[in-house]
């Protein structure tokens, strides 16, 4: 399959499509345009397509020097198992190792810790755990 792999900021309706295949909108309740500026404001991003179809995204909020953080890799579920995610993976971490970025966090979803084990990430140590607040 040839897939198309670009940094613009996607369709809000594309995004938000692809953004409810991961369930974790059911505790948030973001709209279509929140989620549109949160994307906006990404420090870099991959989207994939499938021609016309939003079927991956990955993105990175950063302050360019050390806090890095990816967030929101999402690959629609139709499409999983087939190496779109350890791509946009590896594309968000070429363009902070391009940029000097020596430090990258992220938050996994569950179950998917081991996927990023297997490319370098390790969990927090219980003495220094993340934490999270809801407002």
């Amino acid at each position: 399959m040839d897939f198309t792999y670009t940094n613009t900021v996607p369709d809000k309706e594309l995004f938000f499509r692809l953004y409810e295949t991961t369930g974790w909108n059911e505790n948030h309740g973001f709209t279509e345009d929140e989620l549109f500026q949160a994307i906006t404001n990404s420090w870099y991003l991959v989207a994939v397509y499938d021609e016309d179809e939003l079927i991956a995204f990955g993105r990175i909020i950063s302050d360019g020097v050390y806090q890095t953080l990816i967030g929101d890799l999402i690959v629609h579920p139709a499409y999983q198992k087939k190496g779109l995610g350890r791509t946009v993976l590896h594309m968000l971490l070429d363009h902070c190792k391009a940029k000097g970025i020596k430090w990258v966090q992220l938050t996994a979803a569950e179950g998917k810790a081991d996927f990023y084990k297997k490319y370098g990430f390790q969990e927090r140590p219980a003495a220094g755990p993340g934490m999270e607040k809801y407002l």
